[in-house]
């Protein structure tokens, strides 16, 4: 039987509570790799059994995740009453109670389709940012059917390069983040593989290279980087630096770029094969089951392979296409992060300069369009193997090399931000907590919580009374240390309450420039675990509900008046004294 992680029972979750108070269309965020599928399954599977009336469609627009979310839904539930509607799949279930289904097969065919109570949609940042599009048509002709319909997303990337979040914005389908699950912590773990990047001699230069709907022109694009000498460079420090590794994965700027590399590959003796769009669906399956067994060490690919590309023993990630969407760059870094059994890591080599352009994939926000280009984060560079880590770091995560003391001066510009953030696991005793209503002008109050470790002490705010998102992190914040116990609706009554509150025996605190952020807790002993969720009220999805324990650890990053986060970082000087 399968058993879900703790922060998928949390987004799970997220989606009874948030529907207990609204009825917008909610986005559920967890990283790639980090089991949306099994998410997905098991939620269905919770309503169709507490509500067995209702009719639940599973929209994507690759074939691969088509089949693999019905695969995931069977292995989990093998009775349940799913099918498939999909041309590229040869199947047309079109009246199964559970319907997983390709855009691209559906969107003219609602009346087919008929009453639906609740869409889900895998990969929801494909999903364009005007109302003028197929899965709108569809979705608006399904919701004349039923003008109750509910659509949740699902993705790894909640923005777009040119309108930002997917719930900002007047078009904006979603309406809120009910759960995100943060790649930093997944990593930190176990669930993720850890992501390391060496600073290559070999740079992309793409200065001359215009934009077009919020990335780089792909004509110009490939003419700036298909170039013989850069490609041999490129070619060289891949196989220097993946001596030791055994699936390689190259992202390319272009259908001759990725030819290019490919025979290059061969010429230096590598077996290499190429993927694009337009690959037969055949001779692509066969590629991608003999780069899986091994067979073949590298792909080179244009377009494709960023969604629905599930090849765990990938452990070297090169990044040969420069791009300025945050979304793409994310999803090409997280093709790294499956586990498999011998890998440590994954190498990031970024030729391309995204790394330093979007910064580490767990702390990756678009601008807002309309926003200023801001500096790059500075960085430094290991001295002993290359890799690249933040300016704040005191140790190196790939060889250990330890840092000079921080006042040693760093050279101010570097090429790249690590493509991960810092991690410094220093676990402090806490010796007391207060708790304090923290007003800020113009905006809402928050609960401010401080640890005393010792001398020094460590604060957060908790946004009890913010909405969508950030509520839900407050949430989860209070159920950790209260279990089964209602949330409070206000600051001030969450003061009152405090009492009822365990208090962590220890936290961890990392840098974060002058500052330090908490980034876990430790509680002696701890809570009761969560348990799966199983709903037991009786009703429609009109007034989803449930009450569950979910144990999750707080977001980090952000700032205590985003509205993305319900956790400011905490702001201590590297002197004790708060900030």
């Amino acid at each position: 039987m399968l058993t879900l992680r703790p922060y998928q029972n949390a987004a799970i979750a997220s989606i009874y509570e948030y529907y207990e108070n609204k009825s917008g269309n909610c986005c559920i965020v967890i990283p790639t790799a980090g089991g949306k599928s099994l998410v997905m399954a098991s939620f269905i599977e919770g309503v169709l059994k507490a509500w067995p009336d209702q009719r639940i469609l599973i929209v994507t627009h690759v074939r691969e995740l088509i089949a693999q979310n019905h695969a995931e839904m069977i292995g989990l539930w093998p009775e349940a009453p799913a099918g498939i509607y999909s041309a590229g799949l040869g199947k047309r279930d079109a009246q199964a109670r559970i319907l997983f289904a390709g855009i691209q097969s559906i969107h003219r065919r609602a009346a087919e389709i008929g009453h639906t109570d609740l869409v889900l949609i895998d990969e929801a940042h494909l999903i364009p940012g005007n109302s003028s599009t197929m899965y709108r048509r569809f979705l608006d002709a399904l919701s004349a059917i039923n003008l109750a319909l509910k659509v949740i997303g699902l993705t790894a990337t909640p923005f777009r390069t040119d309108s930002g979040m997917l719930h900002e914005g007047r078009s904006a389908l979603f309406t809120d983040i009910a759960y995100e699950a943060p790649v930093r912590e997944l990593i930190d773990q176990g669930y993720l593989s850890p992501l390391i990047s060496k600073q290559p001699a070999t740079w992309l230069d793409v200065s001359k290279v215009g934009t077009r709907a919020g990335d780089f022109i792909a004509r110009d694009l490939a003419a700036a980087v298909d170039q013989d000498a850069i490609t041999r460079a490129a070619v060289n420090e891949i196989i220097e630096h993946g001596r030791d590794r055994k699936s390689w994965l190259a992202f390319c700027s272009g259908v001759d770029h990725a030819r290019h590399v490919a025979e290059e590959f061969h010429r230096r003796g590598i077996s290499c094969r190429t993927i694009f769009g337009d690959t037969p669906k055949e001779e692509r399956d066969a590629i991608i089951a003999a780069f899986k067994r091994g067979e073949i060490r590298a792909l080179a690919s244009m377009g494709v392979l960023t969604t629905g590309f599930n090849a765990p023993a990938i452990d070297l990630i090169a990044l040969l296409r420069p791009t300025k969407s945050a979304g793409l760059y994310v999803q090409m870094v997280g093709r790294g992060t499956r586990l498999a059994p011998g890998k440590e890591n994954c190498l990031v080599l970024d030729f391309a300069g995204n790394v330093r352009r979007h910064g580490p994939i767990d702390l990756v926000r678009p601008k807002r369009p309309g926003e200023g280009g801001g500096g790059d984060a500075p960085t430094k560079v290991c001295p002993e193997c290359d890799t690249i880590i933040a300016l704040s770091a005191t140790e190196c995560p790939d060889c250990g090399y330890e840092f000079p003391a921080r006042e040693v001066k760093i050279a101010p510009t570097a090429a790249a931000l690590p493509v991960l953030s810092p991690k410094a696991p220093q676990w402090l005793q806490v010796s007391g907590v207060s708790y304090s209503r923290h007003d800020k002008r113009g905006g809402r109050p928050s609960l401010k919580v401080t640890y005393s470790c010792g001398l020094t002490s460590y604060s957060e705010w908790v946004c009890i009374e913010h909405q969508g998102y950030a509520r839900q992190k407050a949430a989860d914040w209070w159920r950790k240390r209260a279990p089964g116990t209602k949330v409070p609706l206000s600051v001030d009554e969450a003061i009152e309450q405090a009492s009822r509150l365990a208090i962590p025996s220890d936290i961890s605190v990392r840098p974060s420039g002058r500052y330090f952020e908490i980034s876990g807790y430790r509680f002696s002993p701890c809570p009761n675990s969560t348990p799966a969720f199983a709903p037991s009220a009786t009703g429609n999805l009109a007034a989803l509900a449930g009450s569950t324990q979910v144990s999750a650890s707080p977001t980090n990053g952000g700032t205590q008046a985003a509205s993305t986060s319900a956790l400011a970082p905490a702001r201590t000087s590297a002197t004790g004294g708060q900030a």
